[in-house]
């Protein structure tokens, strides 16, 4: 019952952009943190970006500061990740994840519900 659908993905050269959703069905992402991780292959999963449930407190990991920002529309019922001046090491699959635990942390561990992913290719 509860769904998290990411969109957005696609094969960009570097430099681009994109703009990452995570849409939610049947819950309220407003009482989540939320996070969006990637994983290249043969790596671990890592976190980008998270935002926390209570005061919007976010995270951004050092890789991708400066240029990945994530936000919430909760209106939509949607959060987003910004992506700029993308590298090709950006190349993964991006998840969007949520719980609602009282500590806020970016790491896969602490989240319970998963989206099946979006592919971001970057490659000139």
């Amino acid at each position: 019952q509860l769904q998290l659908v990411e969109s957005g993905g696609g094969l960009v050269q570097p430099g681009g952009s994109l703009t990452l959703s995570c849409t939610a069905s049947g819950f309220n992402l407003g009482a989540y943190s939320i996070g969006w991780f990637r994983q290249a292959p043969g790596k671990e999963r890592e976190g980008v970006s998270c935002i926390s449930r209570y005061d919007d407190e976010t995270y951004v990991a050092d890789a991708v500061k400066g240029r990945f920002t994530i936000s919430r529309d909760n209106a939509k019922n949607m959060v987003n990740l910004q992506i700029n001046n993308l590298k090709v090491e950006d190349t993964g699959v991006y998840f969007c994840a949520a719980q609602r635990h009282r500590t806020f942390l970016c790491v896969p561990r602490a989240y319970d519900y998963w989206g099946q992913g979006t592919q971001v290719t970057v490659s000139s």
